[in-house]
């Protein structure tokens, strides 16, 4: 089910996808992530949100990332990936987007579950 959420401290929803869905499924508030993503971009010359250094973020933490079919019929969407895990915290990545799932529960600053995920890193 989606739960609305958005963490960051202004309430904007555009381009922050990454540090919101990380924040919420690490517990932690979006200005230490951001911070942190940011410390890390900069050490490798790289933006903060792109997936070399979001990945880089959450691997040094111990998620694990696993992909899923791109194509359908074998694809699924962010509320079909959900239902099929309703245990753990991912953060989901769609290409475009990221969006944390908590215990079959997706989180985010609108309904995302129509989006197709092509991989998720399993933080927790």
């Amino acid at each position: 089910m989606w739960i609305r959420c958005n963490p960051n401290p202004l309430g904007k929803q555009t381009g922050d996808c990454v540090i919101r869905a990380i924040a919420i499924a690490t517990d932690q508030s979006w200005r230490r992530v951001y911070r942190q993503l940011c410390d890390l971009g900069e050490k490798h010359a790289d933006l903060p949100n792109s997936n070399a250094i979001w990945g880089m973020y959450l691997r040094e933490r111990g998620a694990r990332q696993f992909l899923l079919p791109e194509s359908c019929p074998d694809c699924i969407t962010v509320q079909a990936f959900c239902e099929r895990y309703p245990e753990g915290i991912y953060v989901i990545g769609t290409g475009d987007h990221a969006v944390a799932c908590i215990d079959g529960d997706y989180y985010d600053s609108f309904d995302s579950g129509i989006l197709t995920p092509t991989y998720f890193w399993r933080v927790k």
